[in-house]
């Protein structure tokens, strides 16, 4: 199986409407490590790893936000495996 990692960076109205919580479910219901949080310009930065098919359902996902986001812009920037990653996927603090 192929691994991907990818930091990804969401813009609009993506804080206070759940969308770590909805980056976690999507998260493990997809099987992809990393971790989520907020910034503090307003954007939600999540970082996963996982299978290629996994990341880009987790991308998808994160296109779409949960029922009251309002996704702006979506920027995925490619990143080195990290082979010391834990398998988990987080929330990180503020």
């Amino acid at each position: 199986m192929s691994m991907v990692h990818k930091r990804i960076i969401v813009t609009g109205l993506v804080q206070g409407v759940g969308f770590r919580y909805f980056a976690v479910m999507q998260a493990r219901k997809l099987g992809v490590a990393g971790w989520v949080c907020n910034r503090r310009d307003g954007s939600v930065e999540a970082d996963v790893q996982g299978s290629r098919e996994s990341v880009e359902d987790f991308v998808l996902a994160m296109r779409q936000g949960p029922r009251w986001a309002e996704v702006e812009q979506v920027k995925i920037t490619d990143m080195a495996v990290d082979n010391g990653m834990p398998s988990s996927f987080s929330v990180h603090a503020d």
